[in-house]
């Protein structure tokens, strides 16, 4: 597989070819939102796991840089310090779907051939972004992430709720508590979506299980090429 970096009109971003990679065919894409204070590489180690000759894959870099240390900078979706923030979140979807619209083209990708995700920070901007727009997006991930406030969400679901989702969930995670996500799975529930629910025995981390089941899932909501 072979990554190439690119400057957007509004965020940097990683894309992922797959082996063999051939630019007449129409690949499903796969993308991906980075959590708090990490960058664009740092889930592109989840494309050759997923599958490495079926998808196009994505990673935008957030807008917010950040020292996390001396010399060492990271990234959020969100200003740092107001990262529930509706108003933040906001911004960031014009960022983001702007972002979409030109990753989409430039790959040749069709409405509805994509999946949207996300971990932690991520996450939560994969259901801001993804819920809504359920002709572009064949479905969402959410790794490690929950919904804190659902009131701006609920202005953005579409009448007809029958996107999949997919929710993976640390039972120790110490960040993203357990109980959040298990509350972001009953609201969605509520209003109508049939989530794909896992826990799995591991911290705020990506495990080899998750990835397993994810593999599995994306088969079945958006087959890989050939």
């Amino acid at each position: 597989m072979e990554a190439h970096e690119h400057q957007g009109s509004q965020l940097k971003y990683l894309t992922v070819h797959p082996d063999n990679y051939d630019p007449n065919k129409k690949y499903p894409m796969i993308i991906m939102l980075h959590g708090f204070g990490a960058n664009m590489q740092d889930l592109a180690g989840v494309a050759p796991v997923l599958h490495p000759t079926g998808y196009v894959y994505a990673f935008p870099n957030a807008p917010e840089a950040m020292e996390l240390a001396p010399g060492m900078i990271g990234y959020s979706w969100t200003h740092p310090e107001r990262r529930r923030d509706p108003e933040e979140d906001a911004k960031t979807r014009v960022m983001l779907n702007e972002f979409f619209r030109e990753v989409m083209e430039q790959y040749n990708v069709e409405p509805g051939n994509a999946v949207l995700g996300g971990f932690s920070q991520g996450g939560r901007m994969a259901y801001a972004c993804g819920l809504g727009k359920p002709d572009l997006f064949a479905g969402v991930m959410a790794l490690s992430a929950a919904v804190f406030d659902t009131d701006p969400l609920l202005e953005q679901l579409p009448a007809e709720r029958t996107q999949p989702v997919f929710i993976a969930h640390g039972d120790a995670d110490m960040t993203v508590a357990v109980d959040q996500a298990r509350m972001t799975k009953a609201f969605l529930e509520s209003e109508g979506y049939q989530p794909v629910y896992n826990e799995y025995p591991v911290g705020h981390e990506i495990s080899r299980s998750l990835l397993s089941d994810m593999t599995t899932w994306l088969k079945d909501v958006l087959p890989p090429l050939g």
